[in-house]
């Protein structure tokens, strides 16, 4: 095109701007403990049987959620770790947002992809590391001594089995999809 004030436009990517600015701004990074596909079948040591030890309507999810939040009618404190697991890598995460939203703005999709995927995988990482690392009410002697009788010696919170700190995840989605 001729130049008009001295600016030359070479080619017109407007179009496929917008488009992949639209494509940013629809995706939802989420990050926690999904509720379907969440079922728990605990080993108990000993006889080597398989037996339920949590109800078949309680998940990893409800797991999480009771852990998170507390809840006094179970004499269960509440020992935070989904939230602060987040909120310790803020800046981290913010960061591969902004990556993501430049390679929208630079029409590289791909890119965009993969600082999405960065951010979740790093809100896992640190999550699994407050679930490892952080300092929760202790057990109570009763949930010591249930551990004990099935063969734990861990008194650590929020590590038992180790199943609802492995269904810590991430996925991307479209906006408004379930």
């Amino acid at each position: 095109m001729s130049a008009k004030n001295g600016v030359t436009m070479r080619k017109d990517r407007v179009k496929s701007l917008m488009s992949d600015i639209r494509l940013l701004t629809k995706q939802d990074i989420l990050i926690g403990i999904p509720a379907a596909g969440g079922g728990r079948k605990d080993k108990v040591s000993g006889k080597g049987k398989s037996r339920k030890t949590i109800p078949d309507n309680i998940n990893n999810a409800a797991i999480g959620y009771l852990m998170e939040m507390g809840e006094p009618a179970m004499n269960l404190p509440a020992r935070p770790f989904l939230v602060p697991g987040v909120e310790a890598i803020k800046d981290k995460i913010s960061n591969r947002l902004k990556k993501a939203a430049n390679a929208a703005i630079d029409g590289r999709p791909e890119e965009v992809e993969k600082h999405l995927r960065a951010a979740g995988l790093q809100a896992e990482s640190s999550i699994r590391a407050t679930i490892t690392n952080g300092d929760f009410a202790p057990l109570s002697e009763r949930t010591i001594e249930a551990r004990r009788r099935r063969g734990k010696t861990s008194e650590k919170p929020l590590i038992d089995t180790g199943q609802m700190r492995r269904a810590v995840t991430h996925v991307i989605r479209t906006k408004g999809q379930k």
